[in-house]
């Protein structure tokens, strides 16, 4: 599978994750998805609602959040398609605790914010039997209307 990102939002997600150090920085994605991928074509970024000591390696959202992101991605005819988070001066792979809060169908895209500075994202599927992480392929473009 893969994924497809506007530069901007990609930008945008890297600069949320860099406001956020040295805690995780959160958000959902909001777009299409068809057999060939899934297209991301807004974002939502959202307040950690983690407790203030577990932030620097951990994010939560709310069932207020979910609720939030599915009404935005409903009135632009959107899905909610994955999360984006950071990692704080780690690897922008998916930790165990992610293996376990993820569900299967959603992409994860996740940001590796070293010393302050956003130095890559890579995105994330977590297998059906909820095992393991599949990495997806990111194809950054410059125009929101590209196919998947």
């Amino acid at each position: 599978m893969r994924i497809t990102i506007t530069s901007a939002l990609l930008e945008a997600i890297n600069s949320h994750g860099e406001r956020a150090y040295p805690e995780e920085g959160a958000g959902l994605l909001l777009g299409e998805a068809s057999d060939e991928g899934k297209r991301v074509l807004d974002i939502l970024t959202i307040e950690n609602a983690r407790e203030a000591p577990a932030r620097h390696n951990r994010y939560l959202l709310t069932p207020q959040d979910y609720l939030h992101g599915e009404e935005m991605a409903a009135r632009q005819g959107l899905d909610v398609l994955g999360v984006f988070h950071s990692h704080p001066d780690h690897p922008n792979m998916p930790s165990e605790f992610d293996r376990e809060w993820a569900m299967p169908w959603f992409s994860y895209i996740i940001t590796s914010v070293n010393q302050g500075t956003a130095s890559g994202s890579r995105s994330w599927r977590l297998t059906d039997d909820r095992q393991a992480f599949e990495e997806e392929e990111i194809i950054q473009t410059d125009q929101p209307s590209d196919n998947p």
